[in-house]
């Protein structure tokens, strides 16, 4: 589940705003604000995206994990996907063709996230179900 958006290392581009399947971050003027945490199905793609290593994913997709800027700096995960799968180098041929045959799963993840939030929140007042894109 995501659990930190490193202020100081974000460019407000937004981009992991506009990649989550399950919409749990809301745009702003500067650093997106991760307003439905609940919604989150740990697909990572939000940390993929960061150019700026700002967004630390933790993998528990369950519970809610709490981490400091220092923690996550300490543990040198930030970024680490991102490199370690070549989402830095987009040039490369070939090392994210995996990745593109995820698509399908991904949008049924994302359905899949929008009824389990809607489940959860049925009858409380909460707001808008965060459909899938």
């Amino acid at each position: 589940m995501i659990a930190l958006i490193l202020e100081d290392r974000c460019n407000g581009c937004n981009t992991c705003v506009d990649v989550c399947p399950t919409l749990v971050l809301d745009a702003t003027d500067g650093v997106p604000v991760i307003a439905r945490i609940d919604a989150c199905q740990t697909c990572y793609m939000c940390e993929v995206y960061c150019p700026q290593d700002a967004i630390y994913v933790a993998s528990d997709q369950f519970a809610v994990e709490h981490v400091t800027r220092e923690e996550v700096l300490a543990s040198d995960q930030l970024g680490k996907i991102r490199h370690d799968h070549g989402w830095d180098r987009p040039g490369e041929i070939g090392h994210l063709d995996d990745y593109r045959m995820l698509g399908p799963y991904l949008g049924e993840g994302a359905e899949t996230s929008a009824r389990r939030y809607a489940a959860r929140h049925a009858g409380k007042g909460a707001p808008a179900n965060p459909a899938p894109r």
